[in-house]
């Protein structure tokens, strides 16, 4: 089964050897070569922005058993560098705030059911106080997030 079917192989070379850094670090630059990509011959591409890059890594995380911890942060991360490239862009896709949004309700929901959302506050918070900084449009959306779990 090793040899014949892939997702066997990844998954056993992860068990018996976990290089949960190595699997982050990897994560994050594809992330970020989402929204902030190398240039090369004096032009760069266009960047593509997809949240599905993230949530493919999330997922595969996931099925691999890797730690709440590195999903988590692999979770804020995708959000984070979006807000990044969002302070430096005019971004007028009403899809990218939209996905951002189901991005961060998906985090904290994720959060909350690892019980590691107290660990995680900081980042939900200034993630929170971005897009209140940035005017996104959906600001209130994220707000109401927010007031959810604040006492």
């Amino acid at each position: 089964m090793y040899e014949k079917f892939s997702p066997v192989k990844v998954y056993y070379n992860f068990v018996f050897n976990p290089k949960e850094d190595t699997l982050l670090q990897e994560c994050k630059l594809k992330i970020s070569n989402e929204y902030f990509t190398v240039k090369t011959s004096g032009r760069g591409k266009k960047p593509k922005m997809r949240r599905s890059v993230a949530q493919k890594y999330i997922k595969h995380f996931i099925i691999l058993g890797v730690d709440p911890y590195v999903i988590a942060d692999v979770m804020l991360y995708n959000i984070e560098i979006a807000q990044a490239f969002s302070a430096e862009h005019l971004i007028k896709q009403e899809l990218f705030f939209k996905s951002m949004l189901n991005s961060y309700e998906q985090a904290v929901v994720f959060l909350i059911a690892n019980g590691i959302l107290a660990d995680f506050m900081g980042r939900i918070k200034a993630i929170h106080n971005e897009t209140v900084a940035q005017r996104w449009k959906n600001q209130a959306e994220f707000n109401a997030i927010v007031e959810r779990f604040e006492y």
